[in-house]
């Protein structure tokens, strides 16, 4: 699965043939730029690599001023099935890429719950702070008349991931206090109803005090 491969055909698919700044233009509008990849130099050299690979093909070229000439890409049918391909890929991906703060849980053997306390409210707040932004910029766009039905989806299954990281915190906060007032806890066991501490001993599975 390539996200950028596949946000520049899909927007090539829907919105017909553009040069490499409108499709990074409308990347930004929609935060695509962050969500797919598309940045400046990755964008136009994916478009050549796309293009050499007769998944896009050029139709003219623009030019405004004493701006350098733009070249005008269009989708081809080989295009479109890659772009389905792509599709289908993604949409089989539950969770992308691995997940650090996972990796941190498991393997924090020996760290200072107190510390480790502290840099995860301080993750929670910049969590926090990117859900507020998105749902700004997802009331903003829209009022714009920006954002097409399935982007306004697409914000707000962002911002309900976010919250569910925010719900995550509150639950393992619950248990870091629970842990520290009660004698040292390994912090990689959390699990059960808010507020429970669940013990892991060693060579062991998980169980209830």
């Amino acid at each position: 699965m390539n996200l950028s491969r596949l946000t520049i055909l899909g927007l090539l698919a829907e919105r017909g043939p553009m040069h490499g700044h409108q499709i990074r233009r409308t990347a930004e509008l929609t935060n695509a730029d962050v969500w797919g990849g598309i940045t400046g130099g990755a964008l136009y050299a994916e478009l050549r690599k796309l293009d050499g690979e007769g998944l896009i093909q050029a139709v003219r070229e623009e030019q405004v001023g004493r701006r350098p000439a733009r070249t005008v890409y269009q989708i081809t049918k080989e295009g479109r099935l890659e772009l389905a391909v792509q599709r289908d890929a993604a949409l089989d991906v539950v969770f992308g890429s691995a997940d650090p703060v996972s990796v941190v849980l498991l393997f924090a053997a020996g760290a200072d719950p107190a510390e480790l306390g502290e840099r995860l409210a301080a993750r929670r707040r910049r969590v926090a702070g990117q859900l507020e932004a998105m749902a700004g910029e997802r009331e903003r766009l829209t009022a714009q008349g920006v954002l097409p039905p399935l982007a306004v989806t697409a914000f707000r299954r962002g911002e309900l991931r976010l919250e569910a990281e925010l719900r995550w915190h509150e639950e393992f906060e619950r248990y870091l206090v629970a842990g520290l007032a009660d004698g040292p806890a390994p912090v990689h066991a959390i699990g059960g109803a808010p507020g429970r501490r669940v013990r892991v001993p060693p060579g062991g599975t998980a169980a209830a005090p």
